[in-house]
């Protein structure tokens, strides 16, 4: 999962503005960002996929998927915790209920460091492994309920950091891809879901630019790194009537939140949500020599 700041359009109380300050570890600003105003609907036509010189095999599984009915673990431990956390998210002016369930589901002190576990219910980023961070609840709460899933649907992620969005996506469906460019993370990522019930997530190491085709078409993709532009495949393998959401913009420095819509095929829809800042969507595995 990747780093971002934002604010939104709650009150900012004293209380709730300090635990948006991001660790100091991570090296990120602490001032303050407005979300951004929403820009008028543009429609563009998208230049045909690339495909890369030699596609990625699945190279790692968290399990495949059931036929029967999924049924998401269920955990107790530091309970209490996670409902704070919740009513946090709930007072940033998120009310969608199955959200919100979700949320308060997903045990994030099993996706972060043991260093930081005593911060996983505060409402901020945490580093994780080779400079990662796993996202803030609200934006994982956010981008969760800009998707609109459907039972059933199929979601591709780009970017499976700890597995902590991956993780909540099953609260929706048990159709869930993730796509992680450092081989140890999606190694681990893989591990920890199987580990803990959530086994119906299927994760695979590659570049996420190039989606996954094998398993496309796609009723959502949530991208949790920042690009340039919106990827051509994965608008390719965005299903005519599905929504993507992803961070678009700069590597450093502020970014736009997309909410992608396709309408027909090379035919899109994006609107900016909100100002973030995420780390890039890298092209090559940092740790491979």
């Amino acid at each position: 999962m990747r780093f971002e700041r934002f604010t939104h359009n709650a009150p900012r109380a004293a209380g709730v503005a300090a635990i948006l300050l991001v660790l100091a570890a991570a090296g990120c600003s602490t001032a303050a960002e407005s979300p951004a105003p929403a820009e008028p609907e543009a429609t563009a036509t998208m230049p045909p996929a690339a495909k890369p010189e030699k596609a990625d095999a699945p190279s790692t599984q968290a399990g495949e998927a059931k036929e029967k009915k999924w049924t998401p673990p269920r955990f107790t431990a530091r309970q209490d915790e996670r409902d704070r956390m919740v009513k946090t998210i709930r007072a940033y002016g998120c009310t969608d209920k199955a959200v919100l369930a979700a949320m308060a589901a997903v045990p994030r002190h099993e996706f972060v460091p043991a260093s930081v576990a005593s911060l996983a219910y505060w409402d901020r980023p945490l580093p994780t492994a080779h400079g990662q961070t796993i996202s803030q609840p609200y934006m994982v709460a956010e981008m969760t309920r800009l998707l609109r899933l459907k039972a059933g649907a199929k979601v591709l992620e780009i970017g499976t950091g700890s597995g902590y969005q991956a993780a909540v996506l099953t609260h929706f469906t048990a159709h869930v891809y993730t796509i992680e460019i450092i081989k140890s993370l999606a190694e681990t990522a893989a591990k920890r879901l199987k580990r803990l019930g959530y086994d119906v997530v299927k994760v695979r190491h590659g570049d996420g630019h190039f989606g996954w085709a094998e398993e496309a078409p796609f009723d959502a993709i949530i991208g949790t790194a920042v690009a340039g532009k919106v990827p051509p495949a994965l608008i390719e393998q965005l299903k005519v009537g599905g929504r993507m959401v992803i961070p678009i913009g700069p590597t450093h420095g502020v970014q736009r939140l997309m909410l992608v819509e396709k309408d027909a095929p090379g035919l899109v829809r994006q609107r900016s949500i909100m100002l973030v800042r995420f780390v890039p969507m890298l092209r090559k595995d940092p740790t491979e020599k």
